[in-house]
């Protein structure tokens, strides 16, 4: 059979694969989410924003009449096609079940590239079952779009490390200035990839310097749109987000440092007695910031060991109970969020041989989701959340070494039966 022949079988698999992946979605959303309110989390936001922008209202502040950039405004604007009317909860969570499902045969198209039909199929196979991909498809959130982002990244930095083109170059570009846009950590993806470009085109003989140029060029290009309209409209400078300030004063306080959510986020640390009317939601990040610093510093000692804790809670191994009632208060079913700790306990031993046995110019791709989410995680606090940038590469590393060990078991029955 040719190699289109191969390629046409593969796709029709895939196909399958991704079919059965979209009917577990759905159905869990028929079952466990549809016409459910939804919760005090930042849910809210994303989907007051998204009516918002479908009424014609600019990324304003949901409860007060100012300028609002608390997320990046990717999965707000995707909801914001279907936020018509009165009640459109289950068509925003539909738009999050939609890209999970595109990010399942992304994962299987990476997986291929890497390691062949078989061991796409696998990852695909994984990426359709594994708890801590699904669990965040029908929420009204930016971890499944961020993970289709990350995704497409990865594709198209792996195409051009295979292939380098200018094109190539530049799909990296649009795919990572969109995943920063969804979350706000992806922005790391750009100079990631920008040394992972220049150091593979060194070794290979070639000069990278143009195409990283335009990787980086382009990224900066999706982003800035949305720079240039945060920069002109709060009176500190803003980014891609306000939340900076929030996320560093939840994570550094009594209660993280010392209290029952050590190495988290706490919520009633941001609680402020002294009123600020004026204060628009810039110099309020930025105040929250300045206070979160200083807390840090003048408890400089303690930092070590809570730092220990946030990586023991990305790692499943430090407060997996309370970080199940933070999946709770997030709308993740308690059921869903065990299995995906366990899950993730099984997996990411796998994972870490498949990384062994992947070549080196592959590896150094794939590992780029997992430096992001270490780094969010010893910066701000530990939590499923801030691993969800890890779990593609988790994933496909775990699917290479299945195929890896199955490989050598149908080799080794080959050999007995001759």
């Amino acid at each position: 059979m040719g190699e289109i022949g191969v390629g046409r079988v593969f796709a029709r698999r895939l196909t399958t694969v991704v079919a059965c992946g979209a009917v577990l979605r759905i159905v869990r959303f028929v079952v466990s989410k549809w016409n459910d309110p939804l919760l005090l989390n930042d849910s809210l936001y994303y989907s007051a924003q998204a009516r918002q922008l479908a009424n014609g209202v600019w990324f304003r502040e949901v409860f007060v009449d100012q300028p609002g950039a608390e997320h990046g405004p990717l999965t707000s604007t995707l909801m914001a096609f279907v936020s018509w009317g009165d009640d459109p909860f289950n068509r925003q969570r539909m738009v999050t079940i939609a890209c999970g499902i595109a990010t399942i045969a992304v994962i299987g198209m990476i997986a291929r590239k890497v390691a062949g039909d078989r061991v796409g199929l696998l990852a695909a196979g994984l990426a359709a079952l594994y708890p801590n991909l699904w669990i965040s498809d029908g929420l009204v959130m930016s971890e499944s779009v961020s993970c289709l982002t990350i995704s497409l990244t990865v594709w198209a930095l792996l195409t051009w490390t295979a292939h380098p083109t200018g094109r190539a170059a530049c799909c990296v570009g649009v795919a990572a200035g969109f995943g920063a846009l969804a979350r706000s950590e992806v922005v790391l993806f750009v100079p990631a990839a920008a040394l992972v470009m220049w150091l593979v085109g060194r070794r290979s003989g070639m000069r990278p310097l143009k195409d990283v140029i335009a990787a980086t060029g382009v990224a900066i290009a999706v982003m800035l749109p949305w720079l240039i309209f945060n920069l002109v409209r709060f009176d500190e400078p803003v980014f891609l987000t306000t939340n900076e300030g929030p996320a560093l004063l939840g994570a550094n306080c009594d209660d993280t440092f010392y209290g029952s959510a050590q190495g988290g986020w706490s919520l009633a640390c941001l609680f402020d007695p002294v009123a600020r009317p004026n204060e628009d939601p810039s110099e309020r990040s930025a105040r929250q910031r300045h206070e979160a610093l200083s807390y840090v510093r003048h408890h400089a000692r303690s930092v070590p060991g809570v730092v220990l804790k946030r990586v023991g809670r990305s790692f499943d191994l430090f407060a997996t109970g309370e970080m199940v009632r933070g999946d709770a208060g997030e709308e993740r079913e308690r059921l869903a969020s065990w299995a995906g700790i366990v899950s993730f306990w099984l997996l990411t031993p796998i994972a870490v041989f498949g990384a062994t046995i992947t070549r080196r110019r592959d590896r150094a791709v794939l590992l780029i989701p997992v430096v992001i989410a270490l780094a969010t995680t010893v910066v701000i606090y530990g939590g499923h959340r801030m691993r969800s940038s890890a779990e593609p590469t988790i994933v496909i590393l775990a699917a290479i070494a299945l195929g890896h060990w199955t490989g050598r078991l149908r080799q080794g029955s080959a050999s007995l039966l001759s």
